[in-house]
């Protein structure tokens, strides 16, 4: 999938929980929503954006700024486990 387009959807997950009256509850929801509803793939699409752009900036798209918290927060649990054959 297109980084643009993954940056598209999780600045939506993003604006959905801005909403939320504390920001640490913010946070974790959007990385429990993403952990839970993005497949892995996506998921690691996103980690390796951020690996090679820490700041979320991929030109004329930035990461929505909760998005970018939850996600560096929570890399290890967002990053999908490696299949055994």
């Amino acid at each position: 999938m297109e980084i643009g387009n993954l940056i598209r959807m999780a600045n939506r997950i993003g604006q959905f929980f801005e909403a939320m009256p504390l920001r640490p509850e913010a946070v974790e929801g959007v990385a429990n929503h993403i952990h839970k509803f993005w497949e892995p793939r996506m998921r690691n699409e996103l980690l390796d954006f951020l690996a090679r752009q820490p700041d979320g900036d991929a030109g004329e798209q930035q990461l929505h700024p909760l998005v970018l918290e939850a996600v560096t927060q929570n890399r290890e649990r967002l990053t999908p486990l490696a299949r055994v054959p």
